[in-house]
């Protein structure tokens, strides 16, 4: 059996954005059963769990005796037993896995900037300093994505990837942000995605750990 590991408990905003909704998703998507294995207080800063994890973060994935952390490589991992995931015809496959990395590397590092300012840092003399130039940044790059996604359905055309699911949840996590997209095209973009069944299973389990947790 898969395990994927979680944590019990986040503040309220966080809820539906941990980390470990991607590989839930992915999972659901590719037909592969899971369970979520909850963390215990102070698991995470254990020698144990940080020989699996090294910043003690989740998610870890594990079945059997391989172990697996990065939600992109989890998710990269799952998508090469499904071709929900990623396609096997070699150019469309290289074209999910460029924008996989896409999201984790052009486009989230932008997106937690503002966020880690609007969440953490609001009320602090130096934000509104450093925030219209991060949230301008960001807007280039939301407007390079909007402009290569064009009237598409998703990334690559008409079919659904784990490029999609990837890059759906980055833009999510505007959510928790006062940041919204030039363009109206990503926002309905996002909606496609996450109106998928699979998502709506992976979120409805991660809320109900929560819930149980508490």
């Amino acid at each position: 059996m898969i395990t994927v590991t979680a944590f019990p408990w986040v503040p309220d905003f966080a809820r539906g954005q941990v980390r470990d909704l991607r590989v839930r998703w992915a999972l659901e998507e590719a037909g592969l059963p899971y369970r979520a294995r909850l963390l215990e207080p102070g698991e995470g800063d254990s020698a144990e769990y940080r020989a699996t994890q090294p910043w003690g973060q989740v998610p870890v994935y594990q079945e059997g005796d391989f172990v697996l952390f990065e939600s992109g490589a989890i998710v990269l991992h799952i998508g090469e037993r499904s071709e929900a995931l990623l396609p096997k015809e070699p150019a469309a496959r290289a074209r999910a896995t460029q924008w996989l990395i896409a999201a984790l590397n052009s486009i989230e590092p932008h997106v937690m900037t503002v966020a880690t300012l609007d969440i953490f840092h609001g009320g602090e003399a130096w934000a509104p300093l450093r925030r219209p130039s991060a949230e301008a940044f960001l807007q280039q790059r939301l407007r390079g994505l909007a402009a290569a996604l064009g009237d598409k359905p998703f990334l690559d055309g008409d079919r659904f990837t784990a490029g999609d699911l990837l890059m759906s949840t980055v833009l999510r996590i505007l959510d928790m942000t006062a940041v919204m997209p030039e363009t109206p095209a990503l926002a309905a973009y996002v909606a496609r995605c996450t109106a998928r069944p699979a998502f709506g299973r992976a979120l409805a389990a991660q809320l109900a750990d929560f819930r149980e947790a508490a």
